[in-house]
C-alpha cells in the first residue's frame, strides 16, 4: 500500500483572523501547512495542536515576511519538515488609519515593509522553490479601488502588492504556476473591527449590497478556489472579494 503525499502550502500571518481560517480550510482540503506568525506565538501553536488533533500535517514557523533571512529560514524549515511547497499564501498584514500627513515615518515603514517588501521576499524565494504547477495567492485590498481618507498608505502598499502579482504571473511562465491576489472588503476580523465604534461597523456593513460585513470564511472559500485545480486558467487577476462593494 502507497502512501499518498500531500500537498504543502506555507500561510502567513496565519496564527489568527483570516490567515487562521485559510489554514483550516486548506487543511481540511489535505494540505499540510505551515503556519507562519510574527510575534503571535500562543495563537499559532494552539492552532497547530488543533489542526493535528484533527488528524493534519501542521507546523508553526515564526518569520518576519519583511527579513529576507527569516523568509529564507521559513521555507527551508518548510521543506525539511513537511516537504517541498506547493502553495504560497501572502496573507500577513497591518492596518492602521490615519490621515496621510499623521503618518510617521515609522509607521510608513512598517506598512510598506509588511505589504510590499513582505510580498517580494516570500515571492522571490517562491520563483525558485515552489514546485512547478503551484499556486501564490497574494493579499490586496478592495480600498484600493474606493480611495477612503486615511488609508492613503495602507492603500499604496496594497497597490504595490497587486503590481507585484500581475508582473510576477508572467514572469513564472514556463512553471505552470498561477499567481493570483485576492481582494476583500471589510471582514469581521479583530484587525478590521479594532478601534472602531459600533456606528462605524454598522456604517461599513451596509456599503455593500449584500448589506453585511464578509466572514472569513468568504475569503478562504475564494483562497481555496485559486489554490485548486477548478482555477487552473485563473491566473495574473486581482479578485475584489467584497460583496459588490467596488
Amino acid at each position: 500500500m502507497t502512501t499518498q503525499i500531500s500537498k504543502v502550502a506555507i500561510v502567513t500571518g496565519a496564527s489568527r483572523g483570516i490567515g487562521a481560517v485559510i489554514a483550516r480550510q486548506l487543511a481540511r482540503e489535505g494540505f499540510a501547512v505551515a503556519v507562519n506568525y510574527a510575534s503571535s506565538a500562543t495563537e499559532a501553536s494552539a492552532l497547530v495542536v488543533e489542526l493535528r488533533q484533527a488528524g493534519h500535517r501542521a507546523i508553526a514557523i515564526k518569520a518576519d515576511v519583511a527579513n529576507a533571512d527569516d523568509v529564507r529560514r521559513m521555507f527551508d524549515e518548510t521543506e525539511t519538515q513537511l516537504g517541498k511547497v506547493d502553495v504560497l499564501i501572502n496573507n500577513a498584514g497591518i492596518l492602521k488609519v490615519m490621515p496621510l500627513a499623521q503618518h510617521t515615518d515609522e509607521l510608513f515603514d512598517q506598512t510598506f515593509n509588511i505589504h510590499a517588501r513582505g510580498t517580494f521576499n516570500t515571492l522571490r524565494e517562491a520563483a525558485t522553490r515552489l514546485n512547478a504547477g503551484g499556486r501564490i495567492v497574494n493579499f490586496s485590498s478592495s480600498t484600493v479601488g474606493m480611495n477612503l481618507p486615511g488609508y492613503a498608505v495602507y492603500i499604496a502598499s496594497k497597490a504595490a502588492v497587486e503590481s507585484l502579482t500581475q508582473v510576477f504571473a508572467k514572469e513564472m511562465r514556463g512553471r505552470n504556476i498561477t499567481v493570483n491576489a485576492v481582494a476583500p472588503g471589510p471582514v469581521a476580523t479583530d484587525l478590521f473591527l479594532h478601534g472602531k465604534s459600533e456606528e462605524q461597523i454598522q456604517t461599513f456593513a451596509r456599503m455593500p449590497p449584500l448589506e453585511r460585513l464578509a466572514q472569513p470564511e468568504d475569503i478562504s472559500r475564494v483562497v481555496a478556489f485559486l489554490v485548486g485545480p477548478d482555477s487552473a486558467w485563473v491566473n495574473g487577476q486581482i479578485l475584489r472579494v467584497n460583496g459588490g462593494l467596488v
